[in-house]
């Protein structure tokens, strides 16, 4: 049995600037949260994730359960992860597949976040792995366009197993594509057309706003879901 929404549901470190993850960090500590996700796909530089990293053990974080990660990323990274954090889930992309081999060890950690561009890679086989990070706003536009990641998502909806974790954005109909900066809380309302089998244990808040602004959203999706 899932825990509670509210506990599956976890404001993030996002950004791609330093004083974007500096500032959500000094927040956190303000709201004194012990249980974040984070989102390091946009920062390039090792030397800058090395940073974060000494943030983060400064910090009055104790847990980070879901991680998006980089396919530069070293194994040395996750294993940081997992034992200072107790991070199980980290999330790759498709393109992740072409090199799998480097985080060997970690398969039964890792879960596909799939796009919405109508194009899926022989390669791409998530039975290798343990399952999907659905992205919900992703799923939505792929929906829309009957694309070919919906059905390669939906072929496998009845293997409850794979589906263990979420990116939540928001959604804008008149564009079909996925929000990362929230300006209005409708942008989440399309979460309702949703199937349950989608929802799994853990739920990063993908969005650029403020810690403060994500506690907000929170507080919405967790009545509205």
């Amino acid at each position: 049995m899932k825990r509670g929404f509210s506990d599956r549901l976890l404001v993030s470190i996002t950004g791609w600037k330093d004083i974007h993850w500096e500032n959500k960090l000094k927040e956190i500590d303000k709201f004194k949260l012990k249980k974040v996700a984070l989102f390091l796909e946009i920062f390039k530089e090792k030397e800058q994730r090395k940073e974060i990293y000494e943030a983060l053990l400064n910090s009055k974080i104790k847990e980070i359960p879901l991680v998006h990660i980089r396919n530069d990323m070293e194994k040395s990274e996750l294993d940081f992860l997992y034992k200072n954090f107790k991070s199980r889930y980290f999330t790759i992309h498709e393109s992740s597949f072409n090199i799998l081999k480097k985080w060997r060890g970690y398969y039964k950690n890792l879960y596909l976040e799939m796009n919405y561009d109508n194009f899926v890679s022989d390669k791409l086989d998530v039975s290798k792995i343990d399952g999907f990070c659905v992205d919900l706003s992703h799923f939505k536009c792929a929906e829309e366009k009957f694309s070919k990641e919906f059905e390669y998502i939906v072929k496998r909806s009845k293997i409850h197993r794979y589906f263990k974790c979420n990116h939540i954005n928001g959604y804008s109909y008149k564009l079909n594509v996925d929000v990362h900066t929230i300006r209005n809380l409708k942008e989440f309302d399309y979460l309702k057309t949703l199937p349950k089998f989608l929802f799994g244990d853990y739920i990063g808040i993908e969005v650029f706003n403020s810690i403060k602004e994500q506690l907000k959203f929170k507080k919405y999706l967790v009545k509205m879901l």
